[in-house]
């Protein structure tokens, strides 16, 4: 009998390259968005719902039968100083980069017990180390490697196996369509400028000109199909020079390499 999965974020990117490699690895999988998606693979089944709505998410998951996998790939990231920030934007950061994955996960669980499965969480390498202006993205990802430590003791009594992914920058419609920049920040009165102008450029060429997410849906499959896979895993050029400079490091020492890294 085929193995399900459920993906959420699914439009585009990593969540559409993951769908697809699982599809062609015979999984039936249901793939979760906004709106109405066609994929090539007939094993691809679209459904449509809104992640924040916990109603929604029932309904759509009521249809499914079982669950074995459940990718939670959906997020976007806000970029803005907090003090240029909106209460509406930080909690919208953490309404879709967290509670949506908590509610998702929430009502998927129940399918997954009798028979066990895996969750997997696309984290990001910003969620082990902080980067300014992306503080609120910074926190929700730092958020979603704290709900999967904590759901590994959780669910280990039902085979349930959950894993983080930490991606570093990829070449994705991140940048394009799911990078939320506060309109703030282009204030030519900004006190941040200095930091704004020598920051952003930076960050969105390396996003622009990232690895490609066939690596990302290529280690879902790895750590799928492996049970003594770890806890989490980094991919991409970026998330593998930060991360283990980071366990390197001191706080102080770190900070300091990221700032001539950058030069901010």
């Amino acid at each position: 009998m085929s193995k399900i999965a459920l993906i959420t974020g699914t439009s585009s990117g990593m969540g559409q390259e993951i769908a697809t490699t699982l599809a062609k690895e015979g999984y039936i999988v249901y793939a979760f968005s906004r709106k109405e998606l066609s994929f090539k693979e007939k094993n691809i089944k679209n459904i449509v719902g809104d992640i924040k709505d916990i109603s929604s998410i029932k309904k759509a998951i009521s249809t499914i039968e079982h669950i074995d996998v459940l990718v939670n790939n959906a997020g976007y990231g806000l970029v803005s100083t907090i003090e240029d920030m909106q209460e509406e934007q930080m909690i919208e950061q953490f309404n879709i980069n967290v509670f949506a994955l908590l509610r998702v996960t929430k009502y998927a669980i129940p399918k997954m017990k009798k028979q066990g499965g895996v969750i997997i969480n696309i984290s990001s390498f910003l969620g082990k180390i902080g980067l300014p202006l992306f503080t609120m993205y910074n926190a929700s990802k730092y958020a979603v490697e704290g709900i999967t430590d904590s759901l590994r003791y959780e669910l280990k009594d039902f085979n349930i196996r959950v894993h983080s992914i930490m991606p570093g920058f990829f070449d994705t419609e991140f940048a394009r369509s799911n990078l939320v920049v506060n309109k703030e920040i282009y204030n030519k009165n900004s006190p941040y400028k200095r930091l704004i102008d020598t920051l952003i450029p930076k960050i969105l060429h390396q996003i622009n000109h990232g690895n490609s997410v066939k690596d990302v849906a290529k280690l879902v499959l790895e750590i799928i199909e492996n049970k003594n896979a770890d806890a989490r895993y980094t991919v991409g050029s970026k998330a593998s020079k930060f991360i283990p400079i980071r366990k390197e490091l001191s706080d102080e020492d770190f900070e300091a390499f990221v700032s001539r890294y950058y030069g901010i």
